[in-house]
């Protein structure tokens, strides 16, 4: 009986990668807007806030050596937005919603690029 890894045995790295995809998508999918033109804007919205939870999700994937190597990647904030967004504890606050969106994914960019960088040097 031969062994197949399974599907949780991904390498790593490619959840870096789809991390790096999602802050991709996020920054498309809300350019050009305004807080209030985002909000208003459902397909936007709902597409966005998928893929920040993606991010979340994918995050959860980085093994404790990774993460712990890479400290200037907020992981447990990142996850930890995942589970407010999945689960919707206590809503979804517009206000850090467009927060993360401006501030925090364009840094969370460049943190998982550097990474990246590290990695495959």
């Amino acid at each position: 009986m031969s062994e197949h890894p399974v599907a949780s045995e991904r390498a790593w790295h490619f959840y870096v990668d789809d991390m790096l995809a999602c802050c991709e998508k996020v920054m498309l999918y809300t350019d050009g807007y305004d807080q209030p033109g985002f909000v208003t804007s459902q397909l936007n919205y709902d597409a966005t806030v998928r893929n920040l939870e993606l991010i979340g999700e994918a995050a959860t994937h980085i093994p404790a050596d990774v993460r712990n190597a890479f400290p200037m990647v907020p992981w447990r904030q990142i996850v930890a937005l995942r589970n407010r967004l999945i689960h919707g504890y206590l809503g979804i606050d517009n206000d850090t919603l467009w927060s993360v969106i401006r501030d925090d994914i364009p840094a969370l960019q460049v943190q998982l690029l550097a990474l990246k960088s590290e990695f495959e040097s």
